[in-house]
């Protein structure tokens, strides 16, 4: 959970700006680690897949686009 969105903002601007560009396999770990963690808080897979189809949707967008930024990186 996200308590400082400003923050984290903040980060993903800078984290962007800077030129460090993550493969398709780091991103893939990060992504993973981040499901392991909110499969053991309970949190994940959800009850009803289709809820919160809005996430899902950010989720893929922000995959697709480390993928493109590490083919182009």
């Amino acid at each position: 959970m996200v308590k400082n969105p400003a923050i984290l903002k903040k980060f993903e601007d800078e984290f962007l700006k800077s030129e460090a560009r993550l493969s398709f396999e780091q991103s893939l770990n990060i992504f993973t680690s981040l499901w392991n963690e909110a499969a053991m808080l309970g949190v994940m897979p959800p009850k009803d897949p289709l809820d919160q189809i809005e996430v899902d949707v950010k989720i893929a967008r922000a995959l697709n686009t480390c993928s493109r930024n590490s083919l182009h990186g």
